[in-house]
Formats: structure tokens, C-alpha cells, sequence
């Protein structure tokens, strides 16, 4: 889902429960104490939001799993990550992750800029990894357009930058992406990207 059409996502106790390896009642007692924020349905049953769930599980220093960054992205169905970049190596292994990791998720693939303007403009996929070094392209200009432009669904942007000379990571522009991440990639580091991403698309719908 694109940022406009984010779903929220809700947790029943029990959900709350099987998510942090807990009892039932002990979710119960969270939510009776104050700790975990909730609100309780006509039927008398408490619901969760999934914020609200994550910022419990960040005060606790409870990880979040790969399972629960799931429902917080909104994976209530499928949905497309398109990765562009034209380095085959590097798309096939960033695609791999994803697919592992998201298994929800549609993973479509671009090598070029002109595949890439296609694809976007018939999917207009939730998440971009794009590569800001594509050959004959301003990768950062593509990226601001991408984060920027609501005809391509304005998608969360992470851009991904190789090395300088010195073997330090290239800059890119504040404000030109969601978030960024240079080579050789981080999976632990891009996954508390994804997850940051997740929470603040709910907290846009929520707001």
C-alpha cells in the first residue's frame, strides 16, 4: 500500500499476547495498568493499535520479529517493492531478502531507467529501493520525484549509494529520500529502516 492508502492495522489482546510470548491475561494487565494503550469495542473487548503496540514493544526494548513488521507495514493482502538498479548482482540479492523476509510482498525488479518509469507507473509500489547511480539517470532527482509526486502513489523511497574513493559511503541530499543506506548492504540496519518507514505511514493514517 502507498502512503494514501494505508491501512491501519489492529491487535485483539490475544494477538498482543501471541506476539510478545505472553498469556492472555498478562496482555489483560498491560492494557488494565495503562502500559500498553487500548480502547475497547462495544462488545467489551480490547483492540490495539499497531503504533501503539510498536511504541510499547520500543519502550520495553522488545525486538520487533520480521512476523510482526509484517502487520505494522500493513500486509493485510499482497503488495509490490519494486528494486531498481542496474547491477543484476545486486538487485537479485536485494530481491532475495525481501522475499525471504517479506514473503507477502510482490518483489518486481527494474535494470534501467526506462523499465523502471514503466513499472512504476503501472504498480506504484509501496516501497522503492532505488539505486541514485542508474547510468544515464540523476538518481536523486528520481528519488525526490518518487517521494514527491502523487501520480506514482508516492511510495516510501529508500535510496541506496555506493562507496567515494576513500571507501566512504556517498552522500545523499537531506530530504531527497525516506531513508537511505549505502553498499555493501546492511540487512539489520534496513530492516529498522523498513520498520521506522511502517510507523510512520501509521502514524499519517492515525493522526
Amino acid at each position: 500500500m502507498s502512503k494514501s492508502s494505508q491501512k491501519v492495522r489492529i491487535f485483539s489482546a490475544l494477538e498482543v499476547a501471541n506476539i510478545c510470548g505472553v498469556v492472555n491475561q498478562t496482555a489483560i494487565n498491560w492494557i488494565r495498568s495503562g502500559h500498553l494503550k487500548a480502547f475497547t469495542t462495544p462488545g467489551g473487548q480490547y483492540r490495539v493499535y499497531a503504533e501503539d503496540l510498536s511504541a510499547f514493544l520500543d519502550k520495553r526494548g522488545m525486538r520487533t520479529s520480521v512476523d510482526v513488521l509484517h502487520v505494522l507495514i500493513g500486509n493485510s493482502g499482497t503488495d509490490t517493492v519494486l528494486v531498481i538498479d542496474h547491477d543484476h548482482q545486486a538487485n537479485e540479492l536485494l530481491k532475495g531478502w525481501l522475499k525471504n523476509n517479506f514473503p507477502h510482498y510482490e518483489v518486481m525488479q527494474a535494470f534501467d531507467g526506462f523499465e523502471a518509469g514503466r513499472k512504476l507507473t503501472e504498480v506504484k509500489p509501496s516501497y522503492v529501493f532505488l539505486n541514485t547511480e542508474l547510468p544515464g539517470i540523476d538518481g536523486h532527482e528520481l528519488a525526490k520525484k518518487l517521494r514527491d509526486d502523487p501520480s506514482l502513489g508516492s511510495p516510501n523511497v529508500i535510496a541506496i549509494s555506493g562507496n567515494d574513493d576513500a571507501g566512504q559511503p556517498k552522500h545523499i541530499p537531506a530530504g531527497v529520500a525516506d531513508a537511505s543506506i549505502s553498499r555493501p548492504l546492511d540487512f539489520e540496519q534496513l530492516l529498522e529502516i523498513m520498520k521506522d518507514l511502517a510507523k510512520q505511514d501509521e502514524a499519517a493514517v492515525t493522526a
